[in-house]
């Protein structure tokens, strides 16, 4: 056993005087390039020796051989001759031999007492590799192993290359790497679970990823084909109503031609015949007919008809007005006919016909059809001018906001007082009530007073106190006062003297302040 020593010249010495490691120099491994292996796809670095100096994996090799003997020996060659089939396998020397090579095994004395077994025995083994030569000594085992180099060798190795390198035999220091092994093997394990956990979880996850995936897609399908088929139905619906509105209309247009080819025939009959009598009778004969063509051709000019047509061809598709639900979609697109009539459109709102300098003022424009009902729907042009009487070249800026149901919000701000004409039209037609005027007073002024029944009371008692509304007090007090004769009896604003709480401030200050034509008189 070689624990704990090293070799030299052969022979076995103490660890005493041994070099440090530092100053042993193993052979280079240091790879060259890198491949990939086929079964993982992961990189290898590839030694100096190239793809014969990589680990050979003398497990999976096991694992060939017994697939091997259990398929019937099929591909098994002698591990001596290498080319006859293999009978028998030698347990001691671990090697696979044909029938000519064991009979020659067993005539040399060395190999003599070698147990050998038919292949056919060993299918229920679970070993039955061939012993692990060593790559640069093929002739021997590999039994030791090289602390330094770490690395399995064999004693041609320890003896030479390896000669001053801590060698130790297998058996002894598999403890101690196989506990390495073990402990990375344990830190690696939780992972492996973690990774097989969550591998499980994304297969979950990937199976209901797939079933809601397709539980939606049901849902899009059922969804889609409902609104398809309820906007077919609508679109079969409105195209019915513009036929309906087509024959309407057509017929509409047919019986007035029909009246107007009857009145033209009428008036050219009457026409032709005066002409020919005015032309072709004589004096006598004009005379005697005149009454009955001149009352005929009366008539013909008293009829009324329409030079225009009865119907338009206004009709208008509204792709994003509502049309109501079809089979609980809601449904978009409307058909309209109706055509605004200027004469029928309604001004409203209580700043139609007032208005205050610099202060917004508005009214609003409700669009009615030819038969009065409202339009329902925007989209109209509005046209609105709003200019002073003395300045016309100087028009104020407005305001047209489309509410989208037939009503139009307008608004402007005027900079001066002064009357104002407004023009509202539509079509280049004034609407009912265009144009008119609006009067825009001055800014509203606030009270800068107090709305009080008293002066002196409401001044703290101060003798100097003065009232707008003039009335005085006995005593030489300028302001009035509570139950005195001549002051004025109710409530009123102290800067003007208007009796109203809201109404508009006309005082201007100085002496040119308004006064009430009450007064209070001695008593």
């Amino acid at each position: 056993m070689l624990s704990g020593v090293t070799l030299e010249g052969g022979g076995v010495r103490s660890g005493e005087g041994r070099p440090s490691r530092t100053e042993l120099k193993p052979r280079s491994l240091q790879s060259q390039i890198g491949i990939l292996c086929p079964v993982c796809d992961a990189e290898v670095d590839l030694p100096m020796g190239g793809v014969k100096a990589l680990t050979i994996d003398h497990l999976a090799v096991n694992d060939v051989m017994l697939e091997s003997l259990r398929g019937e020996s099929q591909g098994l060659v002698c591990d001596l001759c290498n080319d006859r089939e293999v009978e028998k396998r030698c347990q001691t020397c671990k090697a696979n031999l044909c029938h000519f090579c064991c009979q020659a095994h067993r005539r040399q004395k060395k190999t003599t007492y070698h147990t050998m077994v038919d292949l056919k025995d060993l299918k229920g083994c679970s070993r039955i590799g061939k012993p692990i030569l060593c790559p640069v000594h093929p002739a021997e085992e590999l039994r030791l192993f090289c602390e330094f180099c770490d690395r399995p060798v064999c004693w041609d190795c320890v003896v030479g290359e390896h000669r001053e390198h801590p060698c130790d035999f297998t058996g002894n220091v598999i403890q101690k790497h196989g506990d390495c092994v073990w402990e990375l093997l344990k830190g690696t394990q939780p992972h492996v679970e973690a990774l097989e956990e969550a591998l499980a979880q994304i297969n979950i996850m990937n199976s209901a990823l797939q079933k809601r995936v397709e539980a939606v897609a049901a849902d899009v399908r059922t969804f889609s084909e409902g609104y398809i088929k309820a906007i077919e139905e609508h679109q079969d619906k409105l195209l019915k109503q513009l036929e309906d509105i087509r024959a309407q209309k057509e017929n509409s247009l047919q019986l007035q031609k029909a009246q107007l080819e009857q009145l033209l025939a009428d008036m050219r009959t009457g026409v032709e015949f005066t002409e020919h009598l005015l032309t072709s009778g004589s004096d006598l004969e004009i005379l005697i007919t005149k009454g009955v063509a001149v009352e005929r051709l009366r008539k013909l000019n008293k009829v009324q008809y329409s030079a225009r047509p009865g119907v338009n061809d206004k009709i208008r598709f509204c792709p994003q007005e509502k049309a109501g639900q079809c089979h609980g979609y809601e449904i978009y697109g409307t058909i309209n006919t109706k055509e605004v009539d200027p004469a029928k459109c309604v001004l409203q709102g209580e700043d139609l016909h007032r208005a205050r300098e610099k202060q917004t003022a508005s009214f609003t424009l409700l669009c009615k059809d030819a038969a009065g009902e409202i339009m329902g729907r925007g989209g109209d042009n509005i046209q609105v001018a709003i200019v002073p009487k003395d300045k016309r070249d100087s028009p104020v800026r407005t305001m047209v906001q489309d509410n989208k149901d037939g009503t139009y919000y307008i608004s402007y701000t005027p900079k001066e007082p002064g009357v104002y004409t407004v023009w509202v039209c539509i079509k280049e037609q004034h609407v009912q009530g265009s144009p008119f005027t609006v009067t825009v007073r001055r800014k509203h002024r606030p009270h800068p007073g107090v709305f009080h029944c008293c002066t002196f009371c409401s001044s703290g008692g101060q003798k100097t106190a003065r009232c707008a509304c003039g009335g005085t007090m006995p005593g030489g007090y300028l302001g009035c006062g509570h139950g005195y004769k001549g002051h004025p009896g109710r409530p009123h604003w102290s800067c003007c003297g208007k009796f109203n709480e809201k109404s508009e401030c006309t005082w201007t200050g100085g002496q040119s302040a308004p006064r009430s034509l009450l007064r209070t008189v001695a008593l």
